[in-house]
């Protein structure tokens, strides 16, 4: 098996040598070991959950087993990605992206109101990666959610193409805000859910936060205005992977209790495994639309996990993966 992505070589869904490309956003062919979609709906299609299908999910209980095995295949194929990502573009952050995956298959199969052929819906929620260094994480979901053709995944952090390594508002369809200077996105988020109220549009917005960001004071100003305006259509999700960029989170900062301290700001707080999607869809699709107590989620995770030897390893906050790296983890995740 040859990585994608791997020097001298066509990385998986990119133009082959000497076939033409128009512009910074070539449409190329699809790897399809990546592109199978999930819950039985083809991208482009409405999503479940949004205004033309109904509720935020499509199968009753009897289905979640099913479920699960489908939401853990994607997962796989979004880790998969990511690697092959960060080897073809030598972009670091691939442990904080590892981590926040089931998060997002939970989010964006499970939970979130949106047709990705209507990225603009003023009726869509929002969701918010506040957490910007993960943004491979989040252009990997929503190409296969349907928002944009994966094959433009290969150009990942190229120069004078829509996927930066730190995400711009309007870069690609579903990208909502530009985050990575941290501490941003929960105001962000705040504004969106009291415009919502203000303008009688019953959307809900989600904001993914890391748990070092938790450090930042402006995540705390924000907390105390969503309590204070009583915006329960807003919930955040904090990755508490327990690294930071130089240290464990907990010996930078006191942060913990950090349920607890979302409580005593006034919010609805709840602790659950950040790598279980059924339990997570289930948490956030109790947002409402109306008032009430934010939510603030607190999701344990593991740092680069699904990848054995960058589990909880946070020197894969900066590595980027070799070919043989690539290689090994695609076998990990059963794509090779």
């Amino acid at each position: 098996m040859t990585p994608p992505g791997t020097p001298g070589t066509p990385a998986p869904g990119s133009p082959a040598s000497g076939s033409p490309a128009s512009g910074n956003a070539a449409r190329v062919n699809k790897d399809t070991r990546f592109c199978e979609p999930p819950l039985n709906f083809a991208p482009g299609s409405p999503a479940p959950g949004s205004r033309q299908t109904g509720p935020a999910f499509p199968c009753g209980a009897e289905d979640m087993a099913k479920d699960g095995e489908q939401y853990a295949k994607m997962a796989s194929r979004i880790r998969a990605k990511m690697v092959a990502m960060s080897h073809a573009a030598g972009t670091p952050h691939l442990g904080s992206g590892l981590s926040c995956v089931d998060i997002l298959v939970a989010a964006y199969w499970g939970v979130l109101r949106i047709d990705p052929t209507r990225p603009s819906d003023p009726l869509r929620d929002r969701f918010i990666l506040s957490k910007g260094h993960a943004i491979s994480a989040l252009y990997a979901t929503l190409a296969y959610r349907g928002y944009f053709d994966p094959g433009l995944l290969d150009v990942f952090n190229k120069d004078g193409t829509n996927l930066p390594e730190q995400p711009s508002p309007g870069c690609l369809p579903g990208v909502e805000v530009a985050t990575g200077s941290l501490g941003h996105g929960l105001g962000l988020g705040a504004g969106m859910a009291l415009a919502g109220r203000i303008q009688k549009r019953d959307y809900r917005v989600y904001v993914l936060m890391s748990d070092g960001e938790c450090n930042e004071g402006s995540v705390w100003e924000s907390a105390m205005f969503a309590a204070a305006r009583q915006l329960g259509n807003l919930a955040t999700i904090v990755d508490f992977n327990g690294w930071q960029a130089t240290d464990r989170s907990r010996e930078v900062l006191a942060i913990e209790p950090l349920a607890e301290k979302f409580r005593a700001f006034g919010w609805e707080s709840v602790e659950v495994d950040g790598h279980d999607p059924r339990k997570l869809a289930e948490v956030l699709r109790a947002v409402p639309e109306g008032p009430g107590k934010p939510l603030a989620v607190i999701a344990h995770t593991v740092k680069g996990k699904g990848v054995s030897f960058m589990e909880d390893d946070n020197n894969w906050h900066y590595r980027v993966p070799s070919e043989a790296e690539v290689a090994k983890a695609w076998a990990e995740l059963g794509v090779a």
